[in-house]
């Protein structure tokens, strides 16, 4: 059994880390943090897990977490940066939920997140956890930088048209929508029912911190610059993302058998039959990712829809596939719940 440990597990993507840490059977859920719940236990704030966990929150205590063999953090950015290096000379393997370690350059990381970065020297360790781009860089790692939700969409919508170069890489454009736990538990006038309901608008247009992140991926994949023009969207539901991706045509190819071919070993991303339309509500709960790929009237505009959970395949889902992978199991193995309809 993995002994497994949470530090930060009170926000919406700890939770659902918990739910599915809990039902996993290669898993012993062994200790859960947080400062401003010690003491309380796991069942009383998160009435969902009653019977499938009976930890309590404890304050966050290295000695303890070094006796794991995998700790995740649901943390804030700018947590884990500070408690990872103990860990890792302790010889415990860490799975980031947070950005800390998602961009490479620690001046960028700077310039979005507007702290210095704690421990630079451990960004070029850090194993970004795409398992659809690194999987096998994953499995000998002991440091993961779990992605981000829209990086998650964005970029494996793009990969297959990316890799093959089959598109100008200088104008890229990701169209996205989000529901609203993306924003987190904490309270915020923004997140209040009567300010998100019957309503929908854009935000951070001029730049959002997972620009960057999505950039360094796909020109990891490319080896060239890359031009993005991401704008995310806030829409009024819990659970989802939504990313409607633009690109240039260079030269003419079966889109549909691209997609196809490039992810038919993908455990978690679905390519929908040609003409279909991806919807978030197919994979709510769920670790998977589906896509539609489309080119409207056979001209030189691509158009691919991307859909994930926000919280699962874009968070804590990915998560526990980059743990399947990091410790030798089933990448599927405890993941394959089916999406909740309706």
């Amino acid at each position: 059994m993995i002994k497994a440990g949470i530090v930060g597990g009170t926000g919406y993507t700890g939770v659902e880390l918990l739910r599915l840490l809990a039902a996993h059977p290669e898993v012993d859920l062994a200790v859960i943090t947080s400062r401003a719940e010690a003491g309380r236990a796991v069942s009383e704030l998160f009435p969902n897990l009653r019977g499938a966990c009976d930890l309590e929150f404890s304050e966050p205590d290295v000695q303890v977490l070094t006796t794991c063999d995998v700790v995740f953090f649901a943390t804030p950015n700018g947590t884990a940066m500070t408690l990872v290096p103990s860990l890792l000379d302790a010889g415990v393997r860490v799975v980031d939920l947070a950005a800390d370690f998602r961009l490479k350059d620690a001046t960028e990381w700077q310039h979005w997140y507007g702290m210095e970065h704690a421990c630079p020297e451990l960004l070029d360790a850090a194993v970004y956890g795409l398992p659809e781009l690194n999987r096998e860089s994953i499995r000998n790692a002991h440091l993961v930088a779990n992605p981000g939700c829209y990086p998650t969409a964005v970029s494996l919508g793009f990969l297959p048209l990316i890799e093959k170069q089959l598109v100008d890489p200088e104008q890229l454009i990701a169209d996205t929508k989000s529901g609203v736990s993306g924003a987190g538990r904490g309270a915020s006038v923004g997140s209040l029912l009567a300010e998100a309901s019957e309503n929908m608008k854009a935000y951070a247009v001029p730049g959002h911190r997972h620009l960057p992140e999505i950039r360094q991926t796909l020109e990891s994949a490319v080896g060239m610059p890359v031009g993005l023009t991401f704008v995310p969207h806030l829409t009024p539901m819990i659970r989802g993302i939504h990313a409607t991706l633009y690109a240039r045509v260079k030269q003419q190819e079966d889109l549909q058998q691209l997609y196809e071919q490039r992810y038919i070993d993908e455990p978690f991303v679905d390519v929908l039959p040609a003409g279909s339309h991806a919807e978030t509500r197919t994979v709510r709960a769920s670790n998977h990712c589906r896509i539609a790929i489309h080119q409207p009237q056979d001209r030189d505009t691509a158009v691919v829809l991307s859909v994930i959970d926000n919280l699962v395949k874009g968070a804590a889902g990915q998560a526990v596939q980059n743990m399947n992978l990091m410790f030798g199991l089933e990448e599927e193995l405890g993941l394959n719940a089916i999406a909740v309809l309706p």
